[in-house]
């Protein structure tokens, strides 16, 4: 036996056995809380609504969330049409790769690390901040914002590799603590006849209301709201008949999120007022605490206890959407490292069946992003949360697009489907309503990320380079790749 032949195998024992995810663990209702939990409803709600309400089309914000719902169930009829026939968690990456080419694909891989990592990053900014005054609050302690971001790290590291199961019922928890209230509050509302100009339908979703102020921004924060829903697919081999519990928790999540924050900023601003809501919302703006504007009504309804427990709740809604994108960003790199575009090690998984190699990674990555701000002093909210949610946002946006242009490609190529609403004429609605949304955001990208246009500038360009970086980064790996990549 030559000496290379040797040293061939002692590399192949030293390489850590492929992982497998572990199948059959989540049902419709464990994938839901996922994707629910990475919309952080209660934050989504009380800091994106009032700013909307403000600055973007008033008492018509509402239908800006009809609208971005419509838009995103058309994209998910090719993108469930293709999950069908591609079962990965590499989802995004691997549907575009699978349409567009390999470089393509290997593109739009970093495009989504850099928006999940991106995006917890700035939920971990709002959540440092708000945590550090609560227990500033209640003990008097006085604790740097960054302190309680790195514990919550390790605690997120640790539950992501205790299991997917885990992390679903824990969700589960957090999520129904801060839908009941704001659910149980719009419902009380809607049943009491509204607010003091009556539940105001037609100040909210007719045409005129629709389109007054400036629509285009608050169609950009409804369409932000949306981020995560794409979270499904990600969980597709894990979940059980994936076939079926996937296209399920797909449309039932953007019609369970799209209504809920239609429904719910409807009867915030049927609370306050049609004619009242945009002045009181820029009020709250200016007091720099938009969240007064959905918290005071609610105080209003259910008594002062809401004043202590929202910030309590909007602590637990980041947790939660902190811990879900954490689980998408170590799947996804999970998945790269078992297609061979990054180092193998990281598609090992533990007992669990928990890619802990790929969530180290990923917490690693997450102090990467955060701690700069830390060092630098800046404010997590005004700089890392706003910045940081913008890019990605856009980035997100971005892979919707290319993944809607490979299902029309794909389905042209292969013909496993031959229905056109499914993998023609929806695709191409769907793609033509994001190159809007995304035509709108890059408009309004300087407010969306609360910064100057030089900031905005960087943002922006950030995305294109990550998104050339993963083709270079295709080319180099070409030959260790996998045929499946």
């Amino acid at each position: 036996m030559d000496s290379q032949t040797v040293r061939s195998q002692q590399t192949v024992q030293d390489e850590p056995t492929a992982g497998r995810l572990k199948p059959n663990s989540l049902g419709v209702l464990g994938i839901l809380f996922f994707v629910l939990s990475a919309q952080a409803p209660l934050t989504g709600i009380a800091g994106a609504v009032p700013i909307a309400v403000a600055i973007g089309n008033g008492a018509g914000v509402p239908a800006a969330y009809v609208g971005a719902g419509v838009v995103v169930l058309l994209f998910s009829v090719g993108f469930v049409a293709m999950g069908r026939h591609v079962v990965d968690a590499g989802a995004f990456y691997t549907y575009i790769g699978k349409g567009l080419g390999r470089p393509a694909g290997s593109g739009s891989a970093g495009v989504a690390l850099f928006a999940y990592c991106a995006i917890q990053a700035a939920m971990y900014g709002l959540y440092g901040s708000i945590v550090s005054g609560l227990v500033d609050h209640y003990t008097g302690l006085n604790v740097a914002w960054w302190v309680w971001v790195l514990v919550t790290m390790v605690i997120v590291q640790v539950l992501g590799a205790a299991g997917i199961e885990m992390g679903a019922k824990l969700l589960a928890v957090f999520v129904l603590a801060e839908f009941s209230i704001l659910i149980a509050f719009a419902l009380v509302t809607l049943f009491k006849g509204g607010g003091p100009e009556g539940l105001g339908f037609t100040d909210s979703f007719s045409p005129s209301a629709a389109l007054q102020g400036a629509p285009g921004v608050a169609l950009m924060f409804a369409v932000a709201s949306m981020f995560g829903f794409e979270a499904t697919a990600i969980y597709g081999e894990e979940a059980r008949e994936p076939r079926r519990t996937v296209p399920r928790a797909t449309y039932l999540s953007v019609v369970v999120v799209s209504g809920f924050f239609a429904f719910t900023s409807w009867m915030l601003v049927s609370a306050h007022g049609a004619s009242q809501a945009t002045a009181e919302a820029g009020k709250a703006l200016e007091s720099g605490d938009a969240t007064g504007w959905v918290f005071a009504p609610i105080t209003a309804q259910f008594g002062d206890w809401v004043g202590d427990v929202g910030p309590i709740l909007l602590a637990t809604s980041l947790f939660a959407g902190i811990l879900a994108f954490h689980n998408s960003a170590n799947r996804y790199l999970f998945s790269l490292g078992r297609d061979g575009l990054l180092p193998r090690r990281l598609c090992a998984t533990n007992r669990r069946h928990s890619p802990w190699a790929a969530g180290g990674v990923q917490t690693v990555l997450a102090v990467l992003f955060v701690m700069p701000f830390a060092l630098l002093g800046k404010d997590p909210v005004l700089t890392l949360f706003s910045w940081f949610s913008g890019v990605a946002v856009l980035a997100i946006m971005l892979l919707y697009f290319l993944t809607s242009v490979s299902v029309i490609v794909f389905f042209r190529r292969e013909r496993l489907d031959t229905r056109p609403w499914n993998t023609l004429i929806a695709p191409v609605l769907g793609a033509l309503g994001i190159a809007g949304a995304i035509w709108l955001i890059l408009a309004n990208f300087t407010t969306l990320i609360g910064g100057d246009s030089t900031t905005a500038t960087w943002l922006e360009l950030a995305v294109p380079a990550v998104l050339v970086l993963g083709v270079v980064a295709a080319r180099v790996t070409r030959d260790r790749a996998t045929p499946a990549a």
